[in-house]
This record gives structure tokens, C-alpha cells and sequence, in this order.
């Protein structure tokens, strides 16, 4: 559209006229006619460096997406000899966005939780919150080593 401008313009129309026919504002008609008179075609192209910048580099959101593939520190693995071992007991079992944004940072990425989020999710990887099998909103449900199952008081015939 903006060589089209200048096209118009170079026929001898106009900025109303030229505005009118490609349906732009004479203000935005005026402003290329002028960036063009004074830089040539390349004043035809986009200005660079609109916008925010990121914050974080394509190699470090690369990073951070491969670390979401990587067993957690603290998921239990079974020896070769049939024992359950943990990398690191302290750290997560599983990946949340709280613990994955906690690694980025002890790697050196300064990123949010949100930020890890958005990333994932532009990268198509569904984030969702995990659930334990511990945790039940059924009241007559015990957790493992508070009762056994002949303790666990049983519910009312309806």
C-alpha cells in the first residue's frame, strides 16, 4: 500500500484523493509521502525495534522448555537392586510452575512463574495443576499410615 502511495502521488493525484481511494487517513497518506521523499525506498520499510524487548533469550526459553522434559530432582527411580532412590529428596517430585521457575532460576534464567507459564503454553505444552491421589474432599477418606482399612469407619446403608 505504501508504493501505491507513492505511485498515486508520482500520477499527480492528490493526498485526499490518494487518501480517499485506498481508504487511509490523509495524515498516514502525508507521512509516508514524506518518509519516502526523504529516505528512498527504504523509507518504505518498517521501522526496527518496535515494542517491548524480551526479557529472556531465544536460548534461554530453548532452556527452560527442555527442563520441563527432564525427570524432577525429587521423582523416586528404582535401583538396580529394587530400592527407591531420589535424585534429591528435597527437591520437587513433579514439575509445577512454582518448581520449574525455582530450576530456571538456580540454572541462571531470570523468569516468573507467569513467564514460564506463558512460555510453555506458546510453545503448545498444556500446563495443568497436578493432583495427589493423597488428597480426597470425600470426608470418610483416610490417607495411607493414618488407619488401616478395618479401622476405616464404614459408610451408612442408603
Amino acid at each position: 500500500m505504501r508504493a501505491r502511495m507513492i505511485e498515486l502521488s508520482w500520477s499527480g493525484l492528490r493526498v485526499p484523493t490518494i487518501a480517499v481511494e485506498l481508504d487511509y487517513s490523509r495524515k498516514t497518506v502525508r507521512c509516508w509521502l514524506h518518509r519516502f521523499n526523504r529516505l528512498g525506498l527504504q523509507g518504505l520499510d518498517d521501522l526496527g525495534g518496535q515494542g517491548r524487548k524480551r526479557r529472556i533469550t531465544e536460548h534461554e526459553r530453548s532452556r527452560i522448555i527442555s527442563l520441563v522434559k527432564t525427570v524432577p530432582p525429587g521423582r523416586l527411580r528404582w535401583e538396580p537392586v529394587g530400592e527407591l532412590w531420589a535424585f534429591d529428596e528435597s527437591g520437587p517430585a513433579e514439575w509445577t510452575l512454582d518448581s520449574l521457575a525455582a530450576a530456571a532460576r538456580a540454572e541462571g534464567i531470570e523468569v516468573a512463574r507467569s513467564q514460564a507459564r506463558r512460555i510453555l503454553l506458546a510453545e503448545g505444552v498444556r500446563w495443568r495443576r497436578t493432583r495427589s491421589w493423597m488428597r480426597s474432599k470425600d470426608p470418610d477418606f483416610v490417607p495411607k499410615g493414618q488407619g488401616s482399612s478395618a479401622s476405616t469407619p464404614s459408610r451408612p446403608a442408603t
